[in-house]
């Protein structure tokens, strides 16, 4: 063991070494922070973490760890722990403020399992790059790989990076009264870019009358200038500089007659770019669907 060139054997020591260092952490360090990761830190820590693959993958002849971490014997260990530690945060309950196992998200070994996965991915993505041909063999091959793994790179670490930066908010409204704060999910005050005043308050009905369907008439001003008279409803969000509003509840003693709204403001301002991640890895499969289509017609 650890003879080179190294295998399947050292890859799982590897992971299992991320584990129980993980497992160190969450002990002595506690849970991941990810409010100490907001904007501009996420984007510091992004770029030095993209510097980081750049410079591993370019030791790589020098350091054999390295040249070892862009191969399927480090990648396929490393997703079976990822795939292990998955399955337990499916069958366990997830809680914000849970410990251990009930909070995977942040989680020392389950977060150093998918950041040892994402540099995987880079070192496999900046190899593909550094050896691919301009050819049209060789593109037809090379670019819905590209596509896939760039995006499952993407996707992954802005989807944990950006999480930090996402805030979802209950705004309660009142009819005729324009509405500025919002409150978190430990009750605390915010003051919002925008301002929303209810309208009026639409509900309707089935015969045992019970809600078919409510939705809230509001004019939403912002400091740019905006004013905006718009209906929301469930499921059919308002989008405005950056925020959807989402109908989220209403006064039920008063029903159909209620004279307050509940909103839900959602922020996520790096979902753009998990959704860019996304579709390229949509764009390679619909690539390899057509390649393999086209060889097959020819055969």
């Amino acid at each position: 063991m650890w003879t080179k060139p190294y295998g399947m054997k050292e890859g799982l020591l590897i992971g299992g070494g991320l584990i129980v260092a993980g497992l160190m952490l969450e002990l002595s360090v506690g849970p991941v922070d990810w409010d100490a990761f907001r904007w501009p830190v996420n984007g510091i820590v992004l770029a030095g973490f993209l510097a980081l693959i750049a410079i591993m993958f370019l030791l790589r002849k020098r350091v054999y760890g390295f040249q070892f971490i862009g191969t399927y014997k480090a990648a396929i260990p490393a997703l079976v722990y990822a795939v292990v530690l998955t399955i337990i945060m499916g069958l366990t309950r997830q809680e914000v403020n849970g410990t251990w196992l009930n909070n995977m998200l942040s989680f020392w070994p389950f977060v150093l399992t998918y950041v040892y996965i994402a540099v995987i991915l880079g070192q496999i993505i900046l190899r593909r790059i550094v050896n691919c041909q301009l050819s049209i063999v060789n593109l037809k091959r090379d670019i819905p790989f590209l596509l896939n793994h760039l995006g499952l790179f993407l996707a992954m670490t802005t989807a944990t990076l950006g999480n930090a930066d996402m805030q979802r908010l209950k705004m309660i409204t009142v009819k005729g009264e324009p509405e500025w704060r919002a409150l978190t999910s430990q009750q605390q005050i915010v003051e919002m870019p925008i301002a929303i005043e209810l309208k009026e308050f639409i509900m309707e009905t089935y015969d045992d009358g019970s809600p078919r369907r409510f939705a809230s008439d509001i004019q939403i001003l912002t400091k740019t200038g905006k004013n905006i008279q718009t209906t929301v409803e469930v499921n059919k969000p308002v989008e405005v500089d950056g925020w959807k509003i989402y109908q989220y509840g209403y006064d039920t003693q008063m029903g159909a007659m209620s004279q307050t709204s509940i909103l839900e403001l959602v922020s996520d301002p790096w979902l753009p770019l998990v959704y860019t991640g996304i579709y390229m890895m949509l764009g390679g499969a619909v690539c390899m669907f057509i390649i393999g289509k086209s060889k097959r017609v020819k055969k």
